[in-house]
């Protein structure tokens, strides 16, 4: 790819608020944005903590006449219009939502978008009267008695605030990118999968610049029980008021590890091709030099490790450079036995000996696993790693890391050339994005 897509701007939502400043600053203290949930009552749950994002409301992050869209968004797509938003702001380009009174900075046709999404899920007071008045006179569930007149207690326009492509749809709609725009929803792959997919549009010529990255929120009771009942989470019981140490539970790479926890956010990029970028003036945060996609097969761990296996190298070989030059790792990390397993052994499959001396830049202990979102928040991290030559601190509950650089440390300062942003997924599907330091040329 020879880097000639770049990263000229960054936006994310999380657990540590609003913006790709805050996000950075929160994994340079260490200090962790999961605790007790407070958006519904976990207690039913066996785990009751996750990376929640407070006082964050869509409103305040759209231009005042498209306020009532906000009443069909799910939570989902308001943090991806957040998170674009702060993508804009941090690049420095004028779009139509950014200044609808000045000329944009590129084209509106010439702009594209592709964010990775997930299964958007309904909230259950809206659901809870449609289905309430559905059921036949012994209780059960009746389509007859749906169709009727129960389904008229949602909203003519419910579905939209649940379809996958309306975080595309809606970013799209404010910023006025005219150009292609995909929804791609593989979990936890589906940012950097997105990502590799707006540079191909780029470097195809069929786009100057645009938005690449994903958003998910699994804090929500559908979203959380179908996380508990694929057995991903840890058990983690948490009295309301109680403070919740993290560092006590999250044990990436750790065999007896309890699980994972979950999250919700997204990082968005606004990337550009590298003329384009140069040619406006823009300060480059860092290159995307390659990318790669892999599916898992079934097996065990060390069948299961080929699909990232293959993602990484397709990456590697996209940027032309060698397993060796690979200064850290941005790692999906979830703290869940089965799928760590899974990343461990195709990491040594890729770097051999070398991965125990490879840096990991571990976020779940910080933000929850945020699925979708994920991928688009690790690029942020590792680009922000790369334009500031530094790793940020890492928590583990316990020093055994199966070998790896993933236990507990402060920040620190690092000499980085390449980074490597990669994750596996429950679904199967694997993808990698190789990040290096910005070039004057």
């Amino acid at each position: 790819m020879s880097s000639e897509v770049v990263i000229t701007g960054l936006g994310a939502v999380s657990a540590y608020g609003f913006g790709a400043d805050a996000l950075w600053e929160g994994l340079l203290a260490g200090r962790s944005g999961v605790g007790r949930i407070s958006a519904y009552d976990p207690s039913g749950f066996a785990c009751q903590v996750a990376g929640e994002i407070h006082d964050y409301k869509a409103k305040n992050h759209v231009p005042k006449h498209y306020r009532k869209g906000v009443k069909v968004m799910a939570r989902d797509i308001e943090l991806a219009v957040g998170a674009a938003e702060d993508a804009v702001a941090s690049a420095g380009v004028v779009t139509k939502a950014a200044d609808p009174d000045s000329d944009p900075t590129y084209p509106t046709r010439r702009v594209c978008c592709h964010i990775g999404a997930g299964l958007i899920a309904a909230e259950v007071p809206e659901l809870a009267m449609a289905l309430a008045t559905s059921t036949d006179d012994s209780g059960k569930f009746s389509y007859d008695a749906w169709g009727e007149g129960a389904i008229n207690n949602l909203t003519p326009l419910w579905l939209l605030k649940y379809l996958p492509n309306m975080l595309s749809c809606h970013v799209t709609i404010l910023h006025d990118a005219q150009g292609p725009s995909n929804t791609i929803t593989c979990q936890e792959a589906s940012g950097l999968l997105s990502i590799g997919e707006a540079v191909r549009v780029i470097l195809r010529g069929d786009a100057d610049a645009g938005f690449a990255g994903g958003v998910e929120s699994k804090v929500n009771p559908m979203g959380h029980i179908r996380l508990q009942l694929s057995g991903r989470l840890a058990n983690i019981e948490v009295a309301e008021g109680e403070a919740f140490d993290v560092a006590n539970s999250y044990r990436p790479y750790d065999r007896a590890a309890p699980g994972s926890i979950h999250g919700e956010g997204g990082g968005i990029l606004f990337i550009e091709s590298k003329e384009s970028a140069r040619q406006r003036g823009a300060k480059v945060i860092a290159e995307i030099a390659g990318f790669g996609a892999g599916h898992t097969p079934a097996g065990d761990a060390q069948t299961r490790s080929r699909g990232l296996q293959r993602a990484i190298r397709a990456a590697l070989d996209d940027a032309g450079i060698s397993s060796d030059e690979v200064d850290a790792i941005v790692p999906h990390a979830a703290g869940e036995p089965e799928i760590d397993a899974e990343e461990a052994c195709a990491f040594r499959a890729v770097f051999g000996e070398r991965i125990s001396q490879i840096e990991l830049v571990t976020l779940t202990w910080g933000l929850g696993d945020t699925m979708a979102g994920a991928g688009g928040l690790a690029a942020i991290v590792g680009a922000l790693c790369l334009k500031h030559q530094t790793l940020p601190a890492r928590l583990h509950a316990s020093g055994d890391a199966s070998g790896l650089q993933a236990g507990g440390v402060a920040q620190r300062d690092a000499s980085l050339r390449h980074v490597l942003v990669c994750t596996n997924s429950l679904g199967g599907q694997n993808a990698a994005v190789l990040l290096r330091a910005a070039t004057e040329s």
